[in-house]
């Protein structure tokens, strides 16, 4: 038991010395997030204006011959 703590404990202090400079994964998250965001923002404005637009589209259709 007290070999298997000392085991735990020098592992613990070597990960703490080791520094770890993989950043690959953060950066995917932080690009999922970014595209998550564009993706909530164009929702937001197609579902705002849209039917604006297609409002106005009626209109010049409708003077149109």
């Amino acid at each position: 038991m007290i070999e298997k703590l000392q085991l735990m404990t020098l592992m613990l202090i070597h990960d703490l010395k080791a520094p770890r400079r993989d950043d690959q994964g953060a950066t995917a998250v932080e690009y999922g997030l970014l595209v998550a965001l564009i993706a909530a923002v164009i929702i937001v404005a197609v579902a705002l204006l849209g039917t604006k637009i297609n409002a106005a589209f009626g209109a010049i259709n409708a003077v149109m011959p």
